[in-house]
């Protein structure tokens, strides 16, 4: 029997009967070292409903007794270095959530097949080539993430009407060479990535699916080279017209075949001119282009101090200026915020990996220093909210985080609970103030109001920190760049749209909306340590080296 003491959150859980338990980072992980596993003390905790073991390393393997845990409703398992899983997974009948995501897992049991009231499927980052057949068994499934993994194809039975609640399939960056036309058959489906895949042709089928919102098959040579074009710089409903006309072509193609074979061809010799003359014109089209401007090249040039006290808190961070941003149209500033989020929650692990903060360059009260401060010193009037010390802060979201598990009557984990945790523990907590002594940023909880973006904001300081390494810290960023060159292009080349998002208001910017350059120009930030030695540039040249066809990076 293991020695509870060692493990306080199980021995409190078992008293407390509690349904859920979170075990993550690196004081864990070091008891799982010393253990040779997880405690099997866990495992007699059946009432648990939600069980996250994460960011332990250490973690290779778990017991056959998970078994018992009948009631588990959410199993989240992610960024350890598990190996393999246990056939008796399939036993935890009342499973919907399952998150295997950022380990070494090379094969999944095909005994997740029986798991009935799945509804997601989370075993992105791993090195899986083949996924179990039977998953149309899984009727229940709404959101599978299989991204970044080593798979050359979907499971025959995979395309099925069964699969009627699949409204999510996220599968970018594997070896996949082939869609087959029966995707029709997934009728829920509303989001779609195949990205950076080996496809070559994308079915016309896939226009037969009549909820799809959102398609990205970026990254893949398509013989269709129109499509191409079209996949990298249009929008979802284009596409599918396209797709759609081009089924009808090729359905009224096969019943006039002979007595159209002539014209085919000369069809398809003046198809190839056009495709050679249309070559300039679409780089052109698809061009995004980022600009840097060196720390020399500018007067006004920012530099944040760290201090050394970060190094046992949040040690890592990286900055940059950018400009040319246009938020002002429409639902742009919406389309940022929405692209941050959907960051914060992918590549940043919800937080637990890294933390990104925008801030109006305007409101900024420069020199900035990344420093530390204890809980009850640390005052910031953060995101919607009065100033309150972080005590007071974390407090009501504490607070917030249980009204709301009440009011939708389940034990689980919220995502204001995640992002608690991760100072949990911390005796110092960190936070980027500026020249008058105001924290404008407490990673990884929130930022100020008193630097908030806003429709009218024309250049924002950006911020990743994080606890795992600078290399992390670089990798969003360059990311976050990517995305909003991606977002600017896409606001330049529809000025005209409606909607808003509603900040800002007054008459339409007529400067602005003529305006349709989408180049971004990034201004380097150093950060330098209390002597004034340089610790990092942002972007320097080794950054921003994205394989990205259509990106130009300017130096």
């Amino acid at each position: 029997m293991d020695d509870m003491e060692e493990w306080p959150e199980i021995e409190k859980a078992a008293a407390g009967k509690r349904r859920e338990l979170v075990l993550q980072g690196s004081t864990v992980d070091e008891r799982i070292s010393s253990n040779g596993g997880l405690t099997s003390a866990i495992y007699s905790l059946t009432l648990l409903n939600y069980l996250e073991v994460s960011q332990c390393p250490s973690l290779t393997e778990i017991h056959e007794d998970i078994q018992h845990l009948t009631n588990l409703q959410s199993l989240i398992l992610c960024r350890n270095k598990l190996a393999s899983v246990p056939n008796v997974v399939g036993s935890l009948k009342s499973l919907k959530v399952l998150d295997l995501s950022v380990n070494n897992l090379r094969v999944l049991p095909e005994e997740i097949t029986q798991l009935k009231e799945l509804n997601t499927l989370n075993v992105s980052c791993n090195s899986l080539e083949v996924l179990p057949e039977g998953l149309s068994r899984c009727t229940k499934l709404s959101n599978i993430n299989i991204s970044k993994n080593h798979i050359t194809g979907f499971p025959a039975d995979f395309y099925s009407e069964k699969l009627d609640l699949l409204s999510t399939l996220v599968a970018s960056d594997n070896s996949i060479d082939q869609l087959s036309g029966d995707i029709h058959k997934l009728a829920a489906l509303k989001v779609l990535d195949l990205s950076n895949n080996k496809l070559s042709e994308i079915p016309s089928d896939l226009s037969d699916c009549p909820k799809l919102k959102e398609i990205n098959f970026k990254g893949n040579k398509l013989n269709d080279k129109r499509l191409e074009k079209m996949v990298n710089g249009c929008q979802t409903k284009s596409i599918l017209d396209y797709l759609r006309g081009k089924g009808k072509r090729e359905e009224g193609g096969e019943a006039d075949g002979g007595r159209n074979a002539d014209k085919g061809k000369r069809q398809q010799q003046r198809k190839k001119k056009k495709v050679a003359e249309e070559k300039d014109e679409m780089e052109e089209l698809n061009k995004m282009v980022v600009r840097v401007l060196h720390v020399s090249d500018t007067a006004t040039a920012l530099t944040v101090t760290v201090s050394a006290e970060v190094k046992d808190v949040r040690p890592y961070l990286v900055c940059c200026v950018v400009r040319g941003m246009n938020l002002k149209p429409g639902n742009a500033l919406k389309r940022f915020l929405v692209a941050q989020t959907k960051l914060h929650d992918d590549l940043c692990g919800k937080r637990t990996i890294a933390t990104i903060a925008s801030h109006d360059v305007q409101l900024l009260k420069s020199p900035l220093i990344y420093d530390v401060k204890i809980p009850t010193q640390l005052k910031i009037a953060s995101l919607g909210r009065k100033e309150m010390t972080a005590v007071e802060l974390i407090r009501h979201l504490q607070l917030e985080a249980d009204e709301l598990r009440k009011q939708k009557k389940r034990q689980n984990v919220t995502g204001l609970h995640k992002y608690l945790q991760i100072l949990q523990g911390k005796t110092h907590y960190p936070c980027l103030v500026d020249a008058e002594g105001h924290v404008i940023s407490f990673p990884p909880i929130t930022n100020s109001e008193k630097t908030k973006i806003k429709k009218t904001t024309k250049e924002l300081f950006l911020e990743v920190t994080s606890a795992t390494s600078l290399q992390t810290c670089k990798d969003i960023m360059d990311a976050l760049i990517v995305k909003m060159a991606e977002l600017n292009k896409f606001t330049a080349e529809h000025q005209d749209e409606a909607g808003s998002d509603g900040e800002g208001g007054g008459p339409p910017d007529l400067a602005a909306s003529n305006e349709t350059s989408s180049e971004l120009i990034v201004q380097q930030v150093r950060t330098v340590d209390q002597d004034g030695n340089l610790k990092v540039v942002y972007p320097s040249k080794t950054d921003l080296s994205t394989d990205i066809s259509n990106l130009t990076v300017i130096w």
